[in-house]
Parts: structure tokens; C-alpha cells; sequence
């Protein structure tokens, strides 16, 4: 038996030792790391919220760790150089194609009407999914009034309503966004209303 289990040790140590050295040097990389990506993904998320509110002078958090779909989010709020309020923005997520879709969604001051939306991160497919970035569907969201959206599969883009016109080849990641348009704004506007950042329409 020791036999054995000389003979197993001689043949796998470098093998054990190299995996230990590698999981270590992994694990240091990881937060040494950590830190400047955190950096990165909170500078991106800024500079994609100033293109979508582009009257933005500062932007602000106003609603921390709000539960939504079993997630939590943040809202923004843009101020512009007078401190009035110009929009709000939240990042939002869901299931796409191939994995999650990320997105940071914007508000006008109101909550009225939506803005737009850009993508944090996504890894829907080259020439298809990839698609949701377009002008043809990202621009359909700009001024599409800010409560349920419903996908079509044909009509006119250029019509800004409440229906958003499917990305041919791509109607997977078309709905995808859709579902978390739908899945947040409800909840993001009662919130809004319940700090009292925007009012009721009674």
C-alpha cells in the first residue's frame, strides 16, 4: 500500500504542485484586478446614462438596491446645471439567446417617456443578437412612452409608439429586451412616485 502510494505521489507531485501554483497566481490576478474592472464597468455605466440623458450636468443615485425580478438596481438621477431634474436612468437584466442581457435604461424627468437604452454587456450572437445596438431597433425606444412595450414582427420603425418592430433573424434578442423594458418600468415608476421624484398624473 505505501508502495502504491509512493509511486502515485513520484508521478503526479509536479502535477498537484503546478495546479496549487497556478489556482494561487489566479486568485491574486483576480483581486489584484478586481478593482480597476469595478472601476471600468461604473465609468462605462456613466458615460452610456450622459448619452442617453444628454442634458445631464451630474448624475446622482436616488434609489438604491430596488428588488426587481429578483435582482436589485439602482435609479440615477440627472440633474442639469440648475439641479432640475432631467431623467433617470437604472440598469436592468434578463435572459437573452445566449446569456444574460444587460442594459441601462433611461427616463425623461417625468417618467413619461423613455430615452433609450444602451448595452453594458452582452453575449448575444455576432450579426444577429448583436443587433439590439442598431440604429433600425434602438432608435424605436427613443420618445416610446414609458410603460409596457409590445414586440411586432412587421410595421413601420420610424412610428415611435409603444410598438417596437422586431430585428429580422434576431426576434430572440428583440423580445429579450422587450421583457426587461417590461420587466422594470412599472416598478422603477412606483418608486419613483413613492419618494415623491415624480408625481402620480392625478
Amino acid at each position: 500500500m505505501l508502495d502504491k502510494i509512493k509511486y502515485f505521489w513520484q508521478q503526479s507531485w509536479l502535477l498537484i504542485v503546478s495546479a496549487f501554483c497556478f489556482g494561487l497566481l489566479i486568485a491574486i490576478t483576480n483581486t489584484a484586478l478586481s478593482e480597476r474592472i469595478e472601476k471600468n464597468q461604473v465609468a462605462k455605466l456613466y458615460e452610456n446614462m450622459r448619452l442617453l440623458i444628454t442634458d445631464a450636468n451630474d448624475l446622482n443615485k436616488a434609489i438604491e438596491k430596488l428588488p426587481v425580478a429578483g435582482r436589485e438596481t439602482t435609479i440615477y438621477k440627472a440633474v442639469d446645471d440648475s439641479n432640475k431634474i432631467t431623467g433617470f436612468a437604472f440598469v436592468a437584466s434578463g435572459s437573452g439567446f445566449a446569456d444574460k442581457i444587460w442594459l441601462v435604461i433611461a427616463v425623461d424627468s417625468k417618467c413619461d417617456k423613455f430615452l433609450g437604452f444602451k448595452v453594458l454587456q452582452s453575449s448575444e450572437t455576432p450579426g444577429f443578437g448583436t443587433k439590439i445596438s442598431n440604429e433600425f431597433y434602438s432608435s424605436q425606444f427613443i420618445g416610446a412612452p414609458a410603460g409596457k412595450l409590445e414586440l411586432v414582427k412587421s410595421g413601420n420603425a420610424k412610428i415611435i409608439d409603444s410598438q417596437i418592430v422586431a430585428i429580422s433573424g434576431a426576434t430572440v434578442s428583440s423580445e429579450a429586451v422587450i421583457e426587461i423594458f417590461n420587466s422594470y418600468i412599472d416598478i422603477v415608476k412606483e418608486q419613483l412616485i413613492s419618494e415623491g421624484l415624480i408625481s402620480n398624473g392625478k
